[in-house]
C-alpha cells in the first residue's frame, strides 16, 4: 500500500511528536492513501507555519503483516462508533484502549462545523451522522506507536510539479 503525509518538510524518518491540539484519532503520525488530500494538507501546513515548502512524503506500507502483528482500530464508515471516537479525541477526553493503528474517515475542515454543532448539543447524533453522509470524507491511517512506525518505509516525495 502507498501512503502519503503532507507537511512543510521532508519526513524520511517519521517520529511520534506530541501535538498541542486534539485531532480526530488522537496522538500519532497521520497518513492517507489519497494523494490529493495529502497535497491539500501540505498546502495548509505550509501556510500555517510560514516556513519550509509544500512537501508530500510517500511511504511504502506492508499492511498485511502490520495489521496481522499489531493492534488495529478500523472504522469503515462514519458511523456512531466513529463519531463518538472522533468527538472524544477532538475534545481531549478519550480514555479508551490504545492501538498501534487507527484507520477510518477523516473529519476534515468541511465537516468541522458539523462537529462543532454536535459537540455544542445543537445537533443530535442522528442529525450529525446524516449531515456527514453528504460530505466527501477521505481516509486516514494513523500510526500511534513506535512498533507501527517500523512498518512504514520512506519512498520519496511527490514531485514539485504535481503540488
Amino acid at each position: 500500500m502507498i501512503l502519503y503525509h503532507g507537511s512543510n518538510v521532508v519526513v524520511s524518518t517519521p517520529k511520534l511528536i506530541r501535538q498541542n491540539r486534539f485531532l480526530d484519532f488522537g496522538f500519532g503520525f497521520y497518513t492517507t492513501t489519497n494523494k490529493e488530500q495529502a497535497i491539500a494538507f501540505a498546502d495548509k501546513v505550509y501556510k500555517r507555519r510560514r516556513e519550509g515548502e509544500k512537501v508530500v512524503n510517500i511511504y511504502q506500507f506492508g499492511e498485511q503483516s502490520a495489521f496481522a502483528e499489531c493492534s488495529v482500530l478500523r472504522f469503515d464508515s462514519p458511523d456512531e462508533a466513529w463519531l463518538d471516537f472522533v468527538s472524544e479525541n477532538r475534545s481531549g477526553n478519550y480514555k479508551g484502549e490504545e492501538y498501534d493503528f487507527i484507520y477510518g474517515p477523516v473529519a476534515n475542515d468541511d465537516v468541522y462545523a458539523t462537529f462543532t454543532l454536535y459537540n455544542a448539543g445543537a445537533l443530535t447524533k442522528e442529525q450529525t451522522l446524516d449531515a456527514l453522509k453528504i460530505k466527501k470524507l477521505y481516509n486516514q491511517l494513523v500510526l500511534t506507536s513506535e512498533k507501527a512506525l517500523g512498518y512504514l518505509h520512506f519512498a520519496g516525495t511527490v514531485p514539485e510539479g504535481e503540488l
